[in-house]
């Protein structure tokens, strides 16, 4: 009898893990946006963001740009105990990324993701070193929608 309790609970978990999966992430620099649609390609969730401090496609690491293109989410980690230098004189601070960090395959270049703030007055700018920056209650809201595999458009300048 466990073992199929067991079992139905996997499925359940495949299922919506799968379906989490099927939305998708649409990210707009120009507009300081991002969006979770679902299957359906309705709009489920929006949410104001900062990018990365210049203009135009990420060419090498350090250049503060946003990639542009279609990237998959291929890991969420749990980031408020990491700490980030933001060379400002205050040292590494801790909760820099904010709760989660979703990992972007970029290719070419493994640090790129999306994540919370320790600064929030820095959303609906271009503040980054490259990657999508959000409010960290929104970013709670956001865990609950995408998964590992979710595939995340980010437009053009």
């Amino acid at each position: 009898m466990m073992k199929y309790i067991l079992t139905i609970f996997l499925l359940i978990l495949m299922c919506s893990s799968d379906l989490l999966a099927q939305n998708r992430v649409v990210v707009s620099k120009k507009e300081f946006k991002l969006w979770v649609l679902n299957e359906k390609q309705d709009t489920i969730f929006e949410v104001p963001i900062a990018c990365g401090l210049n203009y135009g496609n990420k060419k090498k690491v350090g250049d503060m740009r946003t990639p542009e293109g279609s990237f998959k989410i291929f890991q969420i980690q749990k980031a408020s105990r990491w700490t980030h230098d933001f060379h400002d004189g205050y040292g590494p601070r801790k909760g820099a990324y904010g709760p989660y960090f979703f990992r972007l395959a970029v290719p070419g270049n493994n640090s790129i993701g999306i994540h919370g703030t320790c600064f929030p007055e820095s959303i609906g700018t271009r503040a980054t070193e490259g990657c999508v920056r959000m409010r960290n209650e929104d970013l709670l809201r956001f865990k609950e929608l995408v998964d590992v595999g979710t595939m995340c458009t980010i437009l053009p300048d």
